[in-house]
Formats: structure tokens, sequence, C-alpha cells
């Protein structure tokens, strides 16, 4: 079973590489693709605090979530892939506790159409897909000689290794701790990613959100990689998304980090080049507020 996951303003989020890389849009769903109980509400509280997980036993819970938030969750997309839909997808927030039916293995891949089920029931929601050119990033090496920087290097443990090793009975390991290095998976805070054991196409995953683009891995850079990066948390992207928040607050931000595309150049040797690509974006055609429960 998978540890629970965690997104929050107040924390950092700790993922390996099986919630980095998704399915497609397209992606063929499992045979159960509907949630055997579930339970939306809207939610008036105003914490900042945003709490999305899943948990042993097939539970999904959602706490205070925007609707943007489940349809990125749902059709494993980001904010610039969803096209439309009324403003009170993003104001709203909603609770959403639900349950999946026994006997099948909880995972992302199996959340997200039981997801998608729960959105097209409680909310109306009526969507399709469509393929379009946009802007988007090319993570490539920095240095004509490909000299990379002092924060990426090969990485220092076999991660496929160590996971089957804990197949045979060992326990999974822990989250490290702010400030810990990461062994095997990928620690993302505000202004901070600290990963161990990934592939460069997992850090392009990562730094989307961030730039409000896709990024496509183009480094050449073959197997696996240790790395981290600290930058100043700004919004990003054309702003794309607010100020990241800790307890309801702007975080402090170092006055002489630098942003994120030169500490890519400065610490790790790579840079991300604009340029055009086909990207599958989510065209929501329908949409209505849920009746509560």
């Amino acid at each position: 079973m998978k540890r629970l996951i965690l997104m929050a303003t107040a924390c950092a989020a700790f993922v390996t590489s099986a919630f980095l890389t998704g399915p497609s849009l397209g992606a063929q769903a499992p045979a159960s693709t509907a949630f055997e109980v579930a339970s939306v509400r809207p939610n008036k509280s105003g914490d900042g605090r945003v709490m999305l997980g899943m948990q042993p036993g097939g539970r999904f819970t959602a706490t205070n979530v925007p609707l943007r938030l489940l349809l990125r969750q749902a059709f494993n997309v980001q904010d610039f892939q969803i096209v439309g839909g009324p403003d009170w997808i993003t104001s709203d927030r909603f609770d959403v506790v639900a349950k999946a039916p026994d006997g099948i293995e909880f995972s992302a891949d199996a959340m997200r159409p039981m997801l998608r089920s729960l959105l097209t029931e409680r909310f109306k929601l009526a969507a399709h897909n469509e393929t379009r050119d946009m802007a988007i990033y090319a993570l490539m090496k920095a240095r004509p000689d490909g000299k990379l920087g002092a924060g990426l290097t090969t990485a220092a443990v076999d991660c496929a290794s160590a996971a089957r090793g804990r197949r045979g009975g060992g326990p999974p390991p822990a989250p490290p701790q702010p400030g810990q290095k990461v062994e095997c998976g990928m620690m993302i805070g505000p202004g901070r990613l600290n990963a161990g054991g990934m592939p460069m196409s997992n850090l392009a995953t990562a730094l989307g959100p961030q730039v409000g683009r896709i990024v496509i891995d183009k480094t050449e850079l073959t197997g696996n990689y240790d790395f981290e990066l600290t930058y100043a948390p700004e919004a990003l992207g054309g702003g794309v998304g607010a100020p990241p928040l800790v307890n309801g607050n702007p975080i402090q931000v170092d006055p002489n980090a630098p942003n994120l595309f030169t500490a890519l150049q400065e610490q790790l040797g790579l840079k991300l080049d604009s340029q055009r690509g086909s990207v599958d974006v989510v065209v929501i055609d329908r949409l209505e507020q849920p009746v509560s429960d």
C-alpha cells in the first residue's frame, strides 16, 4: 500500500517517481471506475491549508480543496492544461471523503477514473480532450561543453534494488526531514527541490507547475541522478499561481536567492529553453455546483 501523499500550504510534499509519472489523458482506466461511497461538502472555513491524500484501505480525502485541484488530480494535468469552466472552480472550496471498493489495489492510477466519475456525478462535469499548440519549455544542458553543475550528480543509491529489498519484507523509508538529503524520491517545498535516484524526466515534470508550462526533458542525460535546487519561490510562468504560503502567511524569502531559471543554470548546469509544442488539454464543457450531502 502506498504511503499517504499530502499536499498543503504548510508543508512540503515528499513524492516518489510513481506520483510524478502518471498516465496520459487517454490512458486506459482500471476495471473499477467509481468509489463505493463518497461525500462532497462545501468548506466555508476560510482556512488557508489545503490537504489531499490517499490512505490505507482505499480511502481518498480532500480538505478545503478548490475544484480546480480535483480536476488536476482526476485528469493528471496542471492548471494551464485546464481550459474553460466557471470562476468558482478556483474560488470555492470543498471537502471530499471517499472509499474505493474492497479488493482492489488503490493507487494513483486507480484513483483517477474514480475521481472523474465522482466529478461527473456530483458536479455534472462534462469535458473533452484536445491537443493544442502552446508555449512549452525544453530542459537542456546550459553549457556548450555539457558540464553539469555541482548540485547534479549521478545517483548514489540504486533505488530499484532498494525497492526490491523492501518488497521482500523491509519497511518503506520515512519521508526525509527538511534539509536532509533524499536518497530515493523527491522532496518539493517552497523554493526547493531535493531528489535522489530520479531520472531527468521527473525533474522536468516537477518543474512544470513552477513555470506554468509543460517541460520536456531534452538533456540527453540517461540513468538516475541526485540533485538539490534552491531558488526564490516567486510566482512564475507569467503570473501562474500565487506566492506560496505557510500557515496562511507569505513565506520568508531570501532576498539574495536566484530565481528558478538562474538557479537551474548556476546549480545544476541546466536551462529552460522556450519552444512551441503540442500540449494535451482538458476543455470544460459543463460544471454545476454540487448538492451538499
